[in-house]
């Protein structure tokens, strides 16, 4: 009987944080009385400030890590690389859209580079990972990179080169490399989730853990 308790709280507990898309139906209001989002946006200057748009799985891990980088303003979740307008987290959750969880960086540029947000990028998560980050399985959790102009698509491709010449990634590098168009901001209650719902499971088994490991290659670039 005991052996059987046992079985049965792992199991539980292995299902409160299966996937970005599930983990957030429990203890949080129903999907659909959360508000739409928001208008699309373009990334473009302000005020000498930068943005640009990058997508490796939950946004929810995405905007924790790179929130933690210097010279970096804000972090917006939201979806990105997809033609539907206006998509939901549950449309995109469920894989019904062509979009993915993205984030939209602001950033100074003269605190800290291009390539330098691209050495956070490569080191935030499984980059051979096929339609996928860690638990998250499906083309809504695909890594992408959104560039802005020829410059930035150099830069990257230059950067996936390098990576590729290492050896250390005989599986192949599995991110998208394509042209930005439009940046959807997730709905309120997704902005900053992992710093306010620090004990929601999901959070402490998938998101922390990723962010510990990521920071470990980049502390130099620390806040």
């Amino acid at each position: 009987m005991k052996k059987r308790i046992q079985l049965f709280l792992s199991f539980v507990f292995l299902l409160s944080f299966t996937a970005c898309s599930q983990a957030q139906k429990k203890g949080a209001a129903s999907m659909a009385e959360q508000p739409a989002a928001a208008s699309p946006v373009v990334a473009v200057n302000q005020e000498g400030l930068e943005k640009i748009v990058v997508a490796q799985g939950c946004f929810w891990c995405v905007e924790e890590i790179f929130e933690a980088v210097k010279g970096v303003k804000s972090v917006v979740s939201g979806y990105s690389g997809g033609t539907e307008k206006n998509p939901t987290y549950e449309e995109v959750g469920s894989g019904s859209t062509s979009h993915a969880e993205a984030v939209e960086i602001t950033y100074n540029p003269a605190e800290v580079s291009y390539e330098q947000l691209l050495k956070v990028y490569f080191n935030s998560g499984d980059i051979t990972q096929v339609n996928g980050q860690g638990p998250d399985h499906g083309r809504q959790y695909r890594s992408i990179i959104f560039y802005n102009n020829d410059e930035q698509k150099k830069q990257v491709e230059a950067y996936i080169k390098k990576l590729e010449a290492s050896g250390k990634y005989p599986a192949g590098i599995a991110v998208e490399v394509t042209p930005f168009t439009k940046f959807y901001p997730a709905e309120d209650y997704h902005q900053d989730f992992v710093k306010l719902n620090p004990n929601q499971g999901y959070v402490r088994a998938v998101s922390v853990p990723r962010f510990k490991k990521a920071i470990q290659h980049f502390p130099e670039l620390l806040k």
